[in-house]
């Protein structure tokens, strides 16, 4: 299971490196420019706040993996919010998020396959974690 967690958090930790290029890809700077400048602060905190919660995310199943592991109240209370967080992020993928206009070609497809991929293993991981302890 250690092993499992560390893979889970080089996938977070991965995910975080490549969502620095999502800004360019989606032009972010062109379609925040239209937005009031509270919402556009607003949404720019949020997208920080989402990296950095990724980034912990990745650091502490990397490098606290044996913490995450230890059938303590706050690894399986850590674990049930990092299930959470990623099964809120796949339905959201598939539910909410309107891919009309998502860029066109194979690359962003694999793209889409390897991130929904990545947010069911971490939703799995962490799930199997909290509701078995490690």
């Amino acid at each position: 299971m250690k092993s499992l967690l560390v893979l889970a958090g080089l996938g977070q930790l991965t995910l975080a490196l490549g969502s620095l290029a999502l800004p360019g890809v989606l032009r972010w700077k062109d379609d925040t420019a239209k937005l009031r400048p509270l919402t556009r602060q607003v949404f720019w905190t949020y997208a920080a706040y989402i990296w950095v919660t990724n980034v912990c995310f990745g650091l502490l199943s990397t490098f606290a993996s044996g913490r995450l592991l230890d059938n303590s109240l706050l690894a399986r209370a850590v674990n049930g919010y990092i299930t959470a967080y990623w099964g809120a992020r796949l339905l959201v993928q598939f539910l909410y998020f309107d891919r009309s206009e998502a860029p066109a070609g194979v690359i962003y497809k694999l793209a889409e396959v390897a991130l929904a991929t990545l947010f069911v293993f971490l939703t799995l991981v962490y799930g199997y974690l909290f509701v078995t302890g490690g």
